[in-house]
């Protein structure tokens, strides 16, 4: 079971919303996915008119938990009126902080990030920053009070997988709060690999929406956290430079 503040999930996979190929496949995904929390980019639909896009076209909203995300940020402030708009839409007060510092890696400024938090968990709401992989930063985030860490295994939507897990396996070792990789996941062999790091989740879109059969991948990365969640509990070998015969040579009959 995965806490995160108030609210307690079966699934550790959360799943965006949007760039599917259609809303059919996107339905399809997410049943697959067997997710139970939706993220969503407030700015990119208006919430109080029917007349715009739907990124739940289709869908039945009441089996999930939605987590608006303040992706379009520069600041602390737009981020905190971003969030507040997502809560007066009675959407949740659960958020996703996303402050964007740079354009070109899309990496998240992490003073506006420590700002907003603080002001939105001030206001009451259930925060969830998106960070880079840095270690004083999850904890600076953690002191503040936030209800989970999302860092980044790799920049938005590259696909590169994890590309420091040294960073990412001391803010997971130091957390006190959830960890929820966040950005750049490519496959399943990635979301195996965050889980077996002892991520609490993974949160990716484009990993599955940009799939040849997105179905299909949705449902690999639903068994790929259930693998990768129970490798980690079970505990790996040790790595050896020299090679160990795998039955005992003790005892073995002379030909």
């Amino acid at each position: 079971m995965l806490k995160i503040g108030p609210y307690s999930f079966q699934s550790r996979l959360f799943l965006g919303t949007g760039k599917y190929e259609n809303a059919d496949v996107q339905k399809e995904a997410v049943r697959e996915s067997e997710t139970e929390v939706l993220t969503f980019a407030v700015r990119r639909m208006n919430l109080f008119d029917e007349g715009q896009p739907d990124p739940f076209e289709r869908m039945d909203l009441s089996g999930f938990r939605l987590l608006p995300n303040t992706a379009g940020a520069k600041t602390a402030e737009e981020a905190v009126r971003i969030a507040k708009i997502a809560q007066a839409a009675d959407m949740c007060d659960m958020v996703k902080v996303e402050v964007i510092g740079c354009d070109k890696t899309l990496l998240p400024d992490p003073v506006e990030t420590i700002k907003a938090s603080e002001i939105l968990l001030e206001e009451g709401f259930t925060v969830l920053p998106y960070t880079s992989d840095d270690v004083v930063l999850a904890r600076r985030l953690q002191e503040l009070g936030v209800h989970a860490i999302m860092p980044g295994a790799s920049p938005i939507g590259t696909g590169l997988g994890i590309i420091n897990p040294y960073n990412l396996s001391h803010i997971i070792e130091q957390a006190e709060v959830p960890v929820i990789v966040d950005a750049g996941i490519g496959s399943p062999k990635d979301a195996v690999h965050a889980m077996e790091l002892g991520a609490d989740g993974v949160l990716l879109n484009t990993a599955v929406s940009g799939a040849d059969n997105p179905v299909k991948m949705a449902e690999a990365m639903k068994y790929a956290l259930e693998a990768g969640k129970l490798g980690c509990e079970a505990g790996r070998i040790e790595k050896k430079y020299y090679a160990q015969a795998s039955s005992p040579v003790e005892g073995l009959s002379k030909l």
